[in-house]
């Protein structure tokens, strides 16, 4: 008896260990912040965790001495329960083998004279390859139920973002027939979008993912829903309701693809994003699946289409060579047409577009998302303004006009009148909760000059990016044109995310591309000549925000976006938009 309590007693102790609270902080990650809740440690105090310490490792550590200084005795199984509730079982595993390792001298010496330990690098290597394939399938199962369960929604304040709980709250999206639908590109022609959407027959979600087919093709605007819809496929798969006959899926984002444009082929790609689960596991030999997201976001999108042997970009070769497995590719409706033109394979393929919300899923919205004595507003709201009512059928725009509306006070009927008076107003709702403080009003906030020149810095980042299609970039890059970001960089947040990679170093990106778009346009209308606008093939999309900013109305919010440039030479707005449209 006395022997067991000190066997325990020493695997209690190893918390106190500083090589098991490193290896262990370093094995949480990303999910410090979860754990942090489950042990019970205050938001308010995980939030100054989160500001004071200046990477995922240091934020991780912290948590876990700040919840060891907080109890008596804390002890493993306390930090497993935690685990547990986080469906987090590979850190259970990970805490045995850092028990497991930290035993005595002479127990290790014995130990590993029996069996390779996992800490030298050609026995991981000996144990990986003979990984059979149900147990990486269970383990791709594991992380996208993990990470995907609860997605999260863009909304303000992006440091602690809303948990949807995608299983049980997501709304059935309108998806139609791609060939037969017309592709509604143009964002001007929204206010006959909603009638188009009903006039299509949608087909059930069922007859698209439960069937087996090799290629899905999946077009939509930008925020449509596309994303949303990927990762409840995820989800599906995971639980054994879509792709039975699947063993393999491998989820691959465009934005951080083009961070890996010296990767040559599948196997080395799977290594960077999945380097934990396959770790050089040969999957040529198993029915395999890739998810491709956000097509329109890759940099080298032309040299895919006109894929030749002399491509300067390996990454191109890479996507190319995923063509010869089963795979599904979403992306905006530009980039899914050129994609077409290489995309003639004879097999089974579908090709379906997405139309966002029917007239029922926006109702379900509200019902779900708004609160009970807001509801009311937010309807008739909708009711009455048909644009409203049509750009509602797009799930980012639904969800911002519903915390608009129900955080404003008071609002003009005109709010929603057009595309661009509610970019406007999203921008606007961004900009006073992220950077306005003390309560001072988006007016008083403008008057001040320096004030403008700082909205225009970020509309001049927005473009410049926008314009080199870098959706994912560097601080470097920001610096070539916003030489004082360095110094200035956290005022920035807000409109632009910090991320940390797996590596441990930050990249940036706009939290959608949709304020992106809506910033470069600002940026054009109060910096560039109606034919450098119009010379610049880059701005297509966003000719119709660009017209709009014209807009003359009092009591429009765009009255705050156009003015911002003291250089430039005011003309009138009649001969600006005949330059456009003549």
């Amino acid at each position: 008896m006395a022997q067991n309590n000190t066997y325990a007693k020493k695997h209690e102790n190893i918390l106190y260990s500083q090589e098991f609270k490193l290896n262990f902080s370093k094995s949480v990650g990303v999910d410090w912040k979860i754990l942090g809740l489950w042990l019970n440690i205050q938001e308010n105090c995980i939030d100054t965790i989160d500001h004071d310490k200046p990477n995922t490792l240091e934020k991780a550590y912290k948590m876990l001495t700040t919840w060891m200084q907080m109890n008596d005795n804390p002890t493993l199984e306390e930090l497993k329960t935690a685990l547990r509730n986080m469906d987090r079982i590979d850190l259970i595993r990970k805490i045995d083998e850092l028990t497991k390792t930290s035993s005595s001298p002479e127990s290790s010496t014995r130990t590993s004279s029996k069996k390779e330990t996992s800490s030298s690098p050609e026995s991981s290597t000996r144990t990986s390859s003979k990984k059979d394939i149900s147990e990486i399938c269970t383990a791709l199962k594991s992380l996208y139920l993990s990470s995907y369960v609860k997605i999260n929604e863009v909304q303000v304040p992006l440091k602690s973002p809303a948990n949807v709980n995608l299983m049980h709250k997501f709304v059935d999206l309108c998806i139609v027939d791609a060939v037969n639908a017309q592709t509604d590109a143009v964002l001007s022609e929204r206010k006959k979008f909603l009638q188009k959407q009903l006039s299509y027959t949608p087909i059930p979600y069922s007859e698209i993912f439960m069937k087996d087919k090799s290629v899905t093709i999946i077009s939509g605007i930008a925020g449509i829903g596309k994303t949303w819809l990927l990762r409840k496929c995820l989800l599906d798969w995971s639980n054994g309701l879509i792709w039975k006959n699947v063993k393999l899926v491998f989820y691959l984002e465009c934005r951080r693809l083009n961070q890996y444009q010296n990767i040559s082929n599948i196997h080395e790609l799977l290594n960077v994003f999945y380097k934990d689960i396959i770790n050089d596991f040969d999957i040529s030999t198993h029915s395999t699946l890739f998810i491709i997201d956000g097509l329109d976001e890759f940099k080298y999108l032309n040299e895919l289409i006109n894929c030749s042997s002399s491509c300067n970009y390996p990454i191109v070769n890479v996507l190319t060579e995923i063509r010869k497995y089963k795979y599904v590719v979403a992306g905006r409706v530009h980039a899914i047409d050129q994609y077409q033109s290489i995309s003639t394979e004879d097999c089974e393929k579908i090709n379906i577009q997405i139309m966002g919300f029917n007239e029922g899923g926006i109702n379900n919205y509200i019902e779900n998302n708004v609160l009970e004595e807001k509801k009311d507003v937010v309807k008739a709201t909708l009711k009455e303004s048909a644009y409203a009512k049509s750009m509602s059928s797009v799930p980012f725009f639904l969800s911002f006009m519903c915390r608009i509306i129900s955080n404003s006070k008071s609002l003009y009927k005109n709010s929603f009148l057009t595309m661009t008076d509610l970019y406007a107003n999203i921008f606007l709702h961004f900009l006073q909760k992220h950077i306005i403080k003390n309560n001072e009003s988006i007016f008083q906030f403008m008057k001040n000059n320096s004030n403008k020149e700082y909205i225009l810095n970020i509309c001049k980042i927005a473009y410049q990016l926008f314009v080199e299609n870098k959706v994912i970039f560097s601080k470097e890059d920001i610096q070539t044109f916003i030489i004082d970001f360095d110094k200035n960089e956290e005022t920035f947040f807000g409109f632009i995310e910090r991320i940390e990679t797996s590596l441990g170093e930050y990249i940036y990106q706009f939290a959608h591309l949709t304020i992106m778009e809506f910033c470069a346009s600002i940026y054009a209308y109060n910096c560039l000549s109606s034919e450098e606008i119009m010379t610049n093939e880059k701005l297509k999309s966003c000719l119709s925000m660009i017209c709009g900013l014209t807009n003359k109305n009092l009591n429009s919010s765009l009255k705050f976006l156009v003015n911002l440039n003291p250089l430039k030479q005011t003309c009138e707005d009649s001969l600006f938009l005949f330059s456009i449209f003549g």
